[in-house]
């Protein structure tokens, strides 16, 4: 499963303090946008609202850069909680996926 220009893949990365996505073109090896818990820092809230408010700050990038269509790759993280949250929030804020 790769990424390409018109099809960039969602990148999910959690931890236990926080949570990542980016949206990376594979085929020319760049990152297209990115989001992150450190940019949310003043967001006050649980690890899951967190993850939505990445998700929703990702997806505002994305339609700043016209991208609608991306890849789903939850990195291997079972889909419910924080990643779950952060592609509700990603669909909710418009990609598709």
């Amino acid at each position: 499963m790769g990424g390409t220009a018109e099809r960039p893949r969602l990148v999910v990365t959690r931890s236990n303090r926080g949570i990542v996505a980016q949206l990376v073109d594979d085929a020319n090896g760049k990152t297209l946008s990115s989001a992150s818990w450190l940019q949310a820092k003043s967001f006050k809230g649980d690890k899951t609202q967190q993850a939505a408010e990445v998700g929703k700050r990702l997806a505002e990038d994305a339609n700043l850069k016209n991208i609608k269509n991306v890849v789903f790759d939850r990195g291997g993280y079972l889909y419910h909680g924080r990643v779950k949250a952060l592609a509700d929030a990603a669909r909710k804020g418009g990609l598709k996926f």
